[in-house]
C-alpha cells in the first residue's frame, strides 16, 4: 500500500455560456440542465444558488470552493450522494 495519494485527474473545460460572471472565469461555472443532469467528478452543485462550479482537477473531500456567482466560499464533504459542498461563509 502506497502512502503518497494517487493523483488527481485533470480536466479540459470548455465555455458553457454562463454570463453572469466576468468573461475569463465563464468556462468554471454552468447551469444544472435539469432533473436528468448528472455532475462529472470536477464539478460540485452550489447549495445556494443552484449553480455548477466546475474545476480543471478532480474534487475530493476537504477542497474548499468559492461561487462567484453568488459569493460564496463552499467546503467539498463526503454526502450520501457523493460529494457536496458545505457553506462555509456568504
Amino acid at each position: 500500500m502506497s502512502l503518497e495519494p494517487q493523483e488527481r485527474r485533470r480536466y479540459e473545460l470548455d465555455d458553457r455560456g454562463f454570463d453572469e460572471v466576468p468573461a475569463k472565469y465563464r468556462k468554471y461555472y454552468r447551469r444544472l440542465e435539469g432533473p436528468r443532469d448528472t455532475l462529472a467528478p470536477n464539478e460540485l452543485l452550489c447549495p445556494v444558488c443552484k449553480v455548477v462550479i466546475r474545476s480543471t482537477r478532480e474534487l475530493r473531500e476537504g477542497d474548499r470552493l468559492y461561487c462567484m456567482a453568488c459569493l460564496t466560499r463552499l467546503r467539498v464533504i463526503s454526502g450520501a450522494a457523493g460529494i457536496e459542498g458545505l457553506v462555509e461563509y456568504t
